[in-house]
């Protein structure tokens, strides 16, 4: 492909002074908040985890800070997809993963499912 630089959108590098990087609150708010907005069926347990299923049964997060088998394996939140033509594959995020970052991969997941 052969582009004109004019056409090209700009590349934009913050000076290293204003990098923020992502870190662990322990919290889910991001993820609520994406997944509440579209629609989710959202169920807390009294344990305060939390599931999450996506309108059409195919997708199933957790939030998982008081389950004993998460801790044991050093995760915090799991992500199960069931495509409707494939085989059934798992995401798990480890307990200092930013929640923002957890938000950005099911935006992205999401994004991306109608293809």
């Amino acid at each position: 492909m052969n582009a004109s630089a004019t056409l090209l959108p700009a590349v934009v590098r913050p000076a290293v002074e204003n990098l923020h990087w992502l870190s662990s609150d322990h919290c889910a708010a991001p993820v609520l908040d994406l997944l509440d907005g579209l629609g989710w069926a959202i169920i807390e347990t009294p344990e305060a985890n939390i599931h999450m299923t996506s309108p059409d049964g195919a997708v199933y997060v957790g939030w998982l800070p008081e389950d004993p088998s998460a801790w044991t394996r050093e995760i915090v939140w799991r992500v199960q997809v069931l495509p409707a033509d494939g085989e059934v594959w798992v995401q798990e995020f480890g307990v200092h993963t930013p929640s923002e970052a957890v938000a950005g991969f099911l935006a992205a997941l999401v994004a991306h499912s109608s293809r």
